[in-house]
């Protein structure tokens, strides 16, 4: 017998009245929901709701089985909602849920507030609301003062807030710091999710700052979430690990084997039929295939994938499918198409507040089609992005903004229309983000030049030359000189 036949036979009970029923069905649906049972979790409480853009009916329950029914049926919304792409379904979940925080708190049940207000927080983090989803998720984990499940939940979502955000130090640092915790929740689920997302921080790291041991130990946490999400049958989550394996693969240049894991990551979620996951995958299939030069497909399966998002909340993931698509327009030499891709995913990102999304796709706009675009609309994008992306603490972000700026400068002096005075600022701008990417490799390398240009990509010499004729105030930074010594023994002829 399944899990999901086996719990839901328990609400057979005759001597169940109306508000047992609701509280064991609540308990039932949390358990399924657990696992990625979304559908036998609104079975479970079926009784008192019906499904997505459906009110709960919580008439006849007393004050704490209609909040849980409203808590069960907002997190619910949220996670259908994100599986189907159905639109506007955060919006719902998030009415649900802040009902349900209300109730709960007029009856002083504290525990129940913060885990409204943590599922709350994944809704806001959906939608690219990630200020929000910070503040929420940093109150929670304030006011829980033992060790949890559900403060261990509150702490993972607050980490993969920072990491959506960009800030993979910051989320790598939140998930270490918690170890402990994690290693005395017995949850599966919550176990493999800590793994998966540390494995996804340290795959980005390894990125930005060159670091091969943190790709060495992101495929060593991927076992580990595979193990646990194995453990907890959560079918949904080992397809996640899988499309995270495919783009490691992808980035280290593996491209047939980052194809089998795709495949399979595909292969799960379209038997679950959660589109808005498979629709990831297939965003992550894109930019394998546009690395092995098959622009068309790349296309095709971009296309595809932000089709699939354009109706879901998830903004964030939809403006990062917008940009690959752009880049499969632009390959192909359909460089309208690929303009109105481009600045779609901009308009996307920053109005979800994803302003690193919203950057990266003016980078990429400029670095597809610096070539092919009116001057003063290039000068536009670069300060865009600059404004964007001021406040990255990324070196691979940073050096992009730096060639970019001085692609614009040499587009515009090759058409022949920047003045002097302009050309000034925009240097100006371009010198300003270079001499914050060397200071962050120098204070990154404890001040060595060899290792700050190891990790810049610079030869050793190339960057103290730039550092003398530009940046001479970052001599004080580095290390000092060592100065060879002389051999004492003196050769006579």
């Amino acid at each position: 017998m399944s899990l999901r036949a086996s719990l839901l036979r328990q609400l057979d009970n005759p001597i169940l009245n109306k508000n047992q029923r609701a509280e064991l069905g609540c308990d039932i649906a949390r358990q399924l929901e657990d696992v990625g049972d979304y559908e036998g979790a609104r079975e479970a409480i079926g009784e008192f709701w019906r499904g997505l853009g459906e009110r709960p009916q919580v008439a006849g329950l007393n004050e704490s089985g209609a909040a849980e029914v409203l808590l069960r049926a907002g997190t619910l919304t949220g996670w259908l909602g994100n599986c189907t792409q159905a639109n506007d379904a955060q919006e719902q979940a998030k009415n649900l849920i802040t009902e349900a925080a209300r109730i709960f708190g007029s009856l002083a049940s504290q525990k129940k507030v913060l885990e409204a207000q943590t599922e709350l927080a994944y809704c806001y983090w959906r939608q690219g609301e990630y200020d929000e989803a910070r503040i929420i998720l940093t109150e929670v984990i304030e006011q829980l003062s033992t060790d949890s499940a559900l403060k261990a939940k509150a702490v993972l979502r607050l980490a993969i807030v920072e990491g959506s955000a960009n800030r993979y130090s910051d989320a790598l640092r939140i998930l270490t710091d918690a170890a402990p915790l994690f290693e005395k929740i017995t949850n599966y689920s919550i176990k493999g999710n800590y793994h998966n997302n540390l494995g996804v921080f340290l795959k980005n790291l390894a990125a930005f700052e060159r670091r091969e041991d943190y790709l060495d130990r992101a495929f060593v946490e991927y076992e580990a979430a595979s193990y646990y999400f194995e453990q907890a049958g959560h079918m949904s989550y080992c397809a996640h690990v899988e499309n995270n394996l495919g783009f490691i693969l992808y980035k280290a240049g593996k491209y047939a084997e980052a194809h089998t894991h795709l495949d399979r990551a595909r292969r799960i979620f379209s038997s679950l039929k959660d589109r808005g996951s498979a629709a990831q995958v297939n965003d992550t299939r894109a930019r394998v295939l546009l690395a092995e030069g098959r622009n068309e497909d790349a296309e095709k399966v971009a296309r595809a994938s932000v089709r699939a998002l354009e109706s879901g909340g998830r903004q964030s993931v939809l403006a990062e499918a917008l940009t690959t698509h752009g880049a499969a327009l632009a390959r192909l030499g359909m460089h309208e198409h690929a303009q109105q891709a481009f600045y779609r995913a901009m308009d996307v990102a920053y109005q979800a507040g994803a302003l690193n999304d919203a950057g990266g796709g003016a980078l990429t706009l400029i670095e597809e089609l610096g070539e092919h675009l009116p001057s003063d609309e290039l000068q536009s994008l670069f300060g865009r992005a600059l404004a964007w992306l001021e406040t990255s603490q990324h070196l691979q972000t940073l050096q992009r903004l730096c060639r970019a700026g001085r692609r614009v400068l040499a587009v515009r002096w090759k058409q022949g229309d920047l003045e002097a005075g302009r050309t000034g600022t925009l240097r100006e701008s371009v010198q300003q983000h270079e001499k914050k990417l060397i200071r962050q490799a120098l204070q990154r390398t404890d001040g060595s030049v060899t290792q700050a240009a190891r990790l810049l990509g610079l030869s050793h010499q190339s960057l103290i030359a730039i550092i003398e004729r530009r940046h001479r105030d970052l001599l004080t930074e580095r290390k000092p000189k060592m100065r060879r010594k002389t051999n004492i023994i003196k050769w006579h002829t």
